[in-house]
């Protein structure tokens, strides 16, 4: 990069590339620009939805069980979000959810989960309601078959507007998820959540089909433009300027941008500087052996020079 972020070569050439949508990552080949990186700050991003995948023992030793969720709020901080699961009889449970952070109430409410109803196989996700005596913020799906299970519940981390997080525990009737199966302790499987800290500035990459990628140290990527390859009918016919640079003739004829590795354009190899095709070992044997040719022709010149000297001498 040079001083003003856009991607340059040795001799100060500009990279052009197709820019890409920052919000829906559509390439537009319709144009090529300059590619600038951007060292801006990542924007934060609120936590929209969580999915939780762990077993429930059917005969727990202890009462609640108490499960975390790390969330963001809208401004990139993080936050606990507690499940404490109270089983109220067989394959009948509670879950109530605190949110310490929660300016106004820790508890946002409990909702009713219930396995192996509704003809489904014991121990999957068969009913979920909203618990009549603590309802709070909390709403759930309706049953049905191979459907998502949620449960979703707002809160107010003082950011200046509440958040609503959708809670998924699996499918209706299937085996993944929450499930409810023999054991005497919780059993937790994986927690994924869809929010994001601010993140400064990393590094740039390129990948093999030419996308420029920008880098955060918060593990996240954004694509800011496509390198295409430029293609001639006749590419001998280029005319060749300073270093590695060549400009369009009438014998070349007109440039086309294909994607790498389509059309019968090139495909690029990144990271990665082009090596000599000269064998070095080679080429000094071929300049030894011109050497003693030079060295050979001199002595025959100077013996030519040395019997016409005599020849003048002696005449």
């Amino acid at each position: 990069m040079d001083k003003n972020g856009f991607l340059v070569n040795s001799a100060g050439d500009y990279l052009n590339g197709w820019p890409v949508d920052p919000n829906t990552g559509v390439v537009n080949q319709n144009t090529l620009t300059p590619i600038q990186v951007t060292q801006t700050v990542y924007n934060p991003v609120p936590t929209g939805n969580v999915t939780l995948s762990a077993n429930l023992p059917a005969t727990p030793a202890n009462s609640p069980i108490q499960s975390d969720l790390d969330v963001y709020d809208s401004l990139g901080k993080m936050h606990t979000v507690t499940l404490n699961w109270v089983q109220g009889s067989q394959n009948n449970w509670t879950v109530q959810i605190n949110s310490p952070d929660d300016v106004n109430a820790a508890d946002l409410g409990t909702a009713d989960v219930t396995f192996g109803a509704n003809g489904v196989q014991s121990g999957t996700i068969g009913n979920l309601a909203v618990n009549a005596t603590d309802p709070g913020t909390v709403s759930t799906s309706s049953y049905a078959p191979n459907t998502a299970a949620t449960v979703s519940f707002t809160t107010d981390f003082g950011t200046g507007s509440q958040q609503t997080i959708k809670l998924n525990l699996g499918t209706f009737g299937q085996t993944n998820g929450v499930t409810q199966y023999a054991g005497s302790t919780f059993n937790l499987r994986g927690v994924t959540q869809d929010g994001v800290p601010p993140g400064a500035f990393s590094s740039v990459s390129t990948q093999s089909n030419g996308n420029i990628v920008i880098n955060y140290d918060n593990g996240q990527s954004r694509v800011i433009a496509q390198v295409p390859v430029i293609t001639f009918n006749d590419p001998d016919a280029l005319q060749r300027q300073n270093g590695q640079a060549f400009t369009a003739s009438a014998g070349s004829g007109t440039p086309l941008a294909e994607s790498a590795g389509t059309n019968g354009a090139g495909t690029l190899v990144t990271q990665s500087v082009e090596s000599s095709n000269v064998d070095i070992a080679t080429e000094f044997t071929k300049l030894i052996v011109a050497q003693q040719a030079y060295s050979a022709n001199t002595k025959m010149v100077t013996t030519a020079s040395q019997m016409l000297q005599q020849t003048i001498e002696t005449v």
